[in-house]
C-alpha cells in the first residue's frame, strides 16, 4: 500500500473545527474571515478583487488553477484575498493565454493556498453558521501548533466596524484609459474623449473602470477619502463610486459626507457599485447590515422589479443594504432571487442609481453592461 503523504496545510476555525490539506502557494499563516466563491472560472480576478480584501476564498468549483495566469486576468496591482481552499490540488496548466502556474503565482504574491478540502462541507457550514474566523497554515514539514492556530483564528477583529478601503485605495489621483479586451489587440488605450467622470476608489475593479471607458468616459480615479472640493476641482460630468472591501458604515465615515454634499450641491449623475451602492444608501439615509454568509459567484439571479427582467450577475459582498431603511423618494430597483436582498436603488426624478452586484462581468455574464450605458445617457440628457 502506498503510504499517504502527511498534511502540509491546516485550517482552524474559532470554534476549533480543523480542516487538513496539502499546501501550495507561500508558506505561513493567514488570519481572515473566510467566504465561499461559486464561480466556475475567474479564481485570478477573484484573488485580485480588493473586495476580498480580509478574507480568505473557499472555491465551490473543483477545477481551480487548471488554466493557469496571465497578468492580463488581474484586477488590481496585487492579490487582495488572503488565500484560497480547494478541492483538488492545482493540476498543470491548460491554456493558450497561461503564462505561469496558479501555485508559482500564489507564492509570488505572498498568498496561502490549501488543496484536498471537502469544500462540499465547509461551504455546508458556511451556509448555515456564516462566514467564520479562520487561521489558515501551509508548512512544508507538517507541524502545527493547532491551539495557536485557533488562538489566532479567535482573536481575529472581523470585518464589522473595519473600513478597508483606505488599505485598497489608490494612493494619489490619475487617470484611466484601458477600454475592455478585444481580439486581437487585448485592452486598447482610449482616445481620452467622453463625459468627464471622477471615479472614486474604494477598492476599483481595473475592468469596471474598463467598462466606463467603453461606454465613452473619460476617466479620473480619486483616492476614496477625497473630498468634494478635490472632486469638483476635476470638473466632472458624473460621479461613479466604486466597489470596495469592508463594513460600508465604517467607510460611510468619510465618504458619506462628501456623497451628501455632491447630492445637496449639485445636480450631477451619480452611479455606484457594491461599496459604492451601499456608500450612496447609506447618504441618502439608509441603513446596512451583515449578511450570514454574503453573495459571491457569477451565477445571481437579480430581479429588475420596474421591468420584471431576471439577469444574472456577479457579486461579492458580505454587507447589504436593508431596504426597509430607504427614505421616501429612494426605489428599490432590484433584488436578489436568492434571498430577497436589496441589489440596487434609484432616486426619483434624479440621474442618481445604484447596484449592489458587479455589472462589468469579470468574471461572470455579461447581462448588466446596460447599467454603464445608463450613467452615460444621464450625463448625456444633463449637458
Amino acid at each position: 500500500m502506498t503510504a499517504q503523504p502527511h498534511p502540509t496545510a491546516c485550517l482552524v476555525l474559532a470554534d476549533g473545527t480543523i480542516f487538513y490539506g496539502r499546501g501550495f502557494g507561500a508558506e505561513g499563516v493567514k488570519t481572515a474571515e473566510l467566504c465561499f466563491n461559486t464561480a466556475m472560472t475567474g479564481y485570478q480576478e477573484v484573488m485580485t478583487d480588493p473586495s476580498y480584501a480580509g478574507q480568505i476564498v473557499t472555491f465551490t468549483f473543483p477545477h481551480i488553477g487548471n488554466t493557469g495566469v496571465t497578468p492580463e486576468d488581474e484586477e488590481g496591482p496585487q492579490a487582495q484575498a488572503s488565500g484560497m481552499v480547494v478541492k483538488w490540488d492545482p493540476t498543470a496548466p491548460s491554456n493558450w493565454r497561461s503564462t505561469g502556474t496558479l501555485q508559482d503565482w500564489m507564492r509570488a504574491q505572498g498568498r496561502v493556498g490549501m488543496g484536498g478540502v471537502d469544500t462540499r462541507r465547509l461551504t455546508r457550514m458556511i451556509r448555515s453558521l456564516g462566514m467564520p474566523h479562520v487561521a489558515l497554515e501551509y508548512r512544508e514539514d507538517g507541524q502545527f501548533d493547532l491551539e495557536a492556530l485557533r488562538a489566532l483564528a479567535a482573536g481575529f477583529a472581523g470585518l464589522e466596524g473595519a473600513d478597508l478601503a483606505k488599505d485598497v485605495t489608490t494612493g494619489q489621483t490619475y487617470q484611466w484609459s484601458d477600454q475592455r479586451w478585444a481580439w486581437p489587440g487585448g485592452f486598447a488605450p482610449s482616445e481620452g474623449k467622453g463625459r468627464k467622470v471622477v471615479a472614486v476608489d474604494y477598492g476599483a475593479k481595473r475592468n469596471i473602470l474598463r467598462c466606463l471607458t467603453s461606454a465613452g468616459c473619460n476617466v479620473t480615479v480619486v483616492p476614496a477619502t477625497a473630498t468634494f472640493e478635490e472632486i469638483m476641482a476635476h470638473e466632472p460630468e458624473g460621479i461613479f463610486l466604486s466597489n470596495g472591501p469592508g463594513d460600508p458604515a465604517a467607510t460611510g465615515a468619510y465618504a458619506v459626507p462628501m456623497i451628501r454634499a455632491v447630492l445637496e450641491q449639485t445636480d450631477l449623475p451619480v452611479f455606484g457599485i457594491c461599496l459604492g451602492h451601499q456608500m450612496l444608501a447609506l447618504a441618502l439615509g439608509g441603513e446596512t447590515i451583515k449578511m450570514n454568509h454574503g453573495h459571491h459567484g457569477v451565477n445571481h439571479p437579480v430581479q429588475d422589479v420596474e421591468t420584471g427582467k431576471v439577469e444574472i450577475t456577479s457579486m461579492n459582498h458580505g454587507f447589504a443594504v436593508n431596504a426597509d431603511t430607504l427614505p421616501e423618494g429612494v426605489k428599490q430597483t432590484h433584488v436578489s432571487l436568492f434571498d430577497g436582498t436589496n441589489c440596487g436603488l434609484r432616486v426619483e426624478g434624479r440621474p442618481v442609481f445604484s447596484v449592489q452586484h458587479h455589472p462589468e462581468a469579470s468574471p461572470g455574464p455579461q447581462d448588466s453592461f446596460y447599467l454603464f450605458e445608463r450613467f452615460v445617457a444621464s450625463m448625456d440628457r444633463a449637458a
